[in-house]
């Protein structure tokens, strides 16, 4: 399958790193530029993708800055969400203690919907609960976050033996973006691996699902990459994937 982020850049704000995302082309595909960043259909909760990742960057910022706002989580806002849920976002994430979402975007019960699983690896669970929320809750952003010290990656880099059938599962997932950040600097080369497992994620997401290739390409959810740095407490993203950088996105996986 074509990578769709050939590095996972990351962004503050609107100010891009020397990582930035380059987003691989579609080879013979025109794109309306209604599909554009600025074009993100809106979900039922009223927010585009582009607003609702605004939202979660002002949250964690806000986190990150040791000033979180209260949230609502009193028996009012149990009793509405009693009666169904309206989140803004998905985030996919790794299972990671140190790294719950609502808290690091500082935002409340009915908020977000979140998946989470060791190095956030996508196996048919995981891709059938990404799909829920994309295709029935109807959350106009998904983001896949790896995160700072990913304990999963370091075993997947580290790891020479058998350590029984399940966690062998797990780390034989993350091998291809071990293989990828083969070439890193020493030092550099669990963070390297760590964006490049996210990467990973995303493709084989699109690539295993129907679903989602066909709401990332025509707009109605955007994806984007996240790291999570532990101790500062700040999430930086990719570039979205643009919808035509999809088109030709088989089911092919290295997962």
């Amino acid at each position: 399958m074509k990578t769709l982020i050939e590095s996972i850049g990351v962004v503050r704000g609107t100010t891009t790193s020397s990582r930035a995302a380059r987003i691989a082309g579609a080879s013979g595909l025109v794109v309306a530029a209604a599909l554009m960043l600025a074009s993100y259909a809106r979900a039922a909760n009223g927010l585009s993708g582009a607003e609702a990742l605004a939202r979660l960057k002002a949250g964690n910022a806000r986190f990150a800055s040791d000033a979180s706002s209260p949230q609502s989580i009193d028996r009012a806002r149990r009793v509405v969400l009693a009666g169904g849920q309206a989140p803004f976002a998905t985030v996919l994430s790794c299972a990671d203690s140190r790294v719950p979402p609502e808290i690091v975007f500082n935002t409340g019960l009915g908020d977000l919907f979140v998946v989470r699983a060791a190095g956030e690896v996508v196996d048919r669970s995981v891709l059938a609960s990404v799909e829920y929320a994309v295709e029935h809750v109807h959350t106009p952003l998904l983001v896949v976050m790896g995160h700072e010290f990913c304990g999963a990656v370091k075993a997947a880099i580290e790891t020479k033996t058998s350590l029984g059938p399940n966690l062998d599962y797990l780390l034989k997932a993350i091998k291809p973006a071990i293989d990828r950040a083969a070439d890193a600097p020493e030092k550099e080369r669990l963070k390297s691996a760590i964006l490049a497992n996210v990467e990973v994620s995303i493709n084989d997401a699109l690539g295993k699902s129907e679903i989602l290739r066909h709401a990332a390409a025509t707009g109605v959810v955007m994806v984007v990459a996240g790291y999570y740095e532990l101790e500062s407490g700040r999430v930086t993203f990719s570039q979205p994937v643009r919808p035509e950088a999809i088109a030709h996105v088989t089911k092919e996986t290295k997962r």
